[in-house]
Formats: structure tokens, C-alpha cells, sequence
């Protein structure tokens, strides 16, 4: 399996197919992996592999990826290891799609690096609802558990701040709707629809973003395989000639 290492981060990642690269952020909130995408509605390692160079990865303290733990961690440390793979990997220019948590990352990378990202398809974007904040800080504290009984160095007083800078914002978490309005990237949104995806945020960011389209049904098993499709044609209408 291969790994890059940056510092005391080490990432875990996977490449499938050739052609021009697509960069995933799986489903999982903070435990997101490559595994992940096994147990969605389609498995984009396997449906992209044919026409694109796909590559997959674990999030740091996820899967088989490792960091420290410290405070100051959040959203804009996960966007360096994204950038960091992507200059790893000699990938000036992208696609990105990311699943559930993968979709704010992929609007952390557009923020950071809006030149690297050709486009980019949102698949049950997470956002804040009247009532769901407790969901997601209960979704981090069981994966803090998880992580401090493996790793027992780790400094229980970071994760509180840390799980604040993911959690205690608004909207999609990563970036603010005045940053989605005057986002130029073409997106998918194939729109969420539970209490960890509300569909109002789909459809928030979908009226937001100036070059954004959205399918708001696209997961039942009659629905999938064109769901498919319409992905890998967005991906390649948006391929740089």
C-alpha cells in the first residue's frame, strides 16, 4: 500500500486507472477512508477507473493514515494534506469528489487552491441543521474515544478545541456562504437527504454557487447507474482540452 509521509503525518493512499486525476474524500465523517466508498451507492474507484486517474485516500487518523493531535487542528489542516498529496503525487490540476465530510473538504481545496480544481461533485453534503449539532460532535467524541485507546500519547485537551474548529461553525462547516456565492468552480451536487445531510444544504449551496447543478434524486437502485453516468460525463465536460 503505498504512503506518503510529511512529517509526523502519514497518509494512506490508492490510485485506480489512468487518464486525467480525480482526488476523493470519502464518506465517514473523521474515520473517513477508502473503505468507505465500498459501502455507497457507487464506488467510484471502481466506476471512474476507466476513464480517469482516481486516487483515493485516508484522512489523517483514519483508516490506515496517522498525525498528532493538537488544539489547533481543523479544517484548514486537512486541506494541507490534501494539497501536499496532490504535490506528492505531481498533480498540478484536478477533479475532486468527496462523499458526506469529503464534500466541505472538497470546498476547503476550491478555497485554498481555486486554480488546481477543475471541477468538483458533492455527494450528501454535510451542513448544520436546528437540530443536529450534537450529531456531529457526537460522531467526533466517539471517534476521539476510539483513537486516545489506541493511542494513549495523545493530549486529551486538544480534541475539545479541535472538535470546536470542525464543528462549532455554521453552514457546511469549512467555508461561508459568502465564499460559495463568489465560487466559480463547476459542481455536482448529488443532494443529501438525513440529519447528517440535510437536503436544505444541498439545495442552499446549490442556489449559491454560480455554476452549480444538482440531482436531487440519485441513489435508488433504478437511478444509480445514470447517476454514474451523468458523473463521468460532468467530469469530462469539464476536462481541461
Amino acid at each position: 500500500m503505498p504512503y506518503f509521509k510529511r512529517g509526523d503525518v502519514t497518509i494512506h493512499y490508492e490510485e485506480y486507472g489512468s487518464g486525467y486525476p480525480v482526488l476523493l474524500f470519502a464518506p465517514g465523517g473523521m474515520r473517513s477512508s477508502i473503505e468507505f466508498w465500498k459501502r455507497s451507492p457507487f464506488d467510484p474507484t471502481v466506476e471512474l477507473a476507466s476513464d480517469f486517474r482516481v486516487i483515493a485516500m485516508d484522512q489523517r487518523n483514519a483508516g490506515e493514515s496517522s498525525a498528532p493531535v493538537a488544539a489547533s487542528d481543523g479544517w484548514e489542516t486537512y486541506t494541507a494534506d490534501h494539497l501536499a498529496l496532490l504535490d506528492h503525487l505531481g498533480v498540478a490540476r484536478c477533479h475532486l469528489m468527496g462523499g458526506c465530510i469529503g464534500s466541505s473538504y472538497c470546498l476547503g481545496v476550491i478555497k485554498a487552491a481555486p486554480a488546481r480544481v477543475t471541477a468538483a461533485v458533492l455527494q450528501n453534503p454535510i451542513g448544520l441543521s436546528p437540530s443536529n449539532r450534537e450529531l456531529f460532535y457526537g460522531m467526533f467524541d466517539s471517534w476521539a474515544k476510539e483513537l486516545r485507546e489506541k493511542r494513549h500519547e495523545l493530549d486529551e485537551s486538544a480534541f475539545a478545541p479541535f472538535r470546536e474548529r470542525m464543528y462549532g461553525g455554521d453552514f457546511v462547516f469549512n467555508v461561508s456562504r459568502d465564499f460559495v456565492r463568489s465560487c466559480r468552480t463547476p459542481m455536482l451536487i448529488l443532494a443529501g437527504s438525513d440529519e447528517f445531510h440535510p437536503a436544505p444544504t444541498s439545495e442552499e449551496i446549490a442556489l449559491l454557487a454560480p455554476n452549480a447543478e444538482i440531482i436531487r434524486s440519485w441513489k435508488g437502485p433504478d437511478e444509480v447507474r445514470g447517476t454514474v453516468e451523468r458523473v463521468r460525463a460532468f467530469f469530462r465536460s469539464h476536462q481541461p482540452r
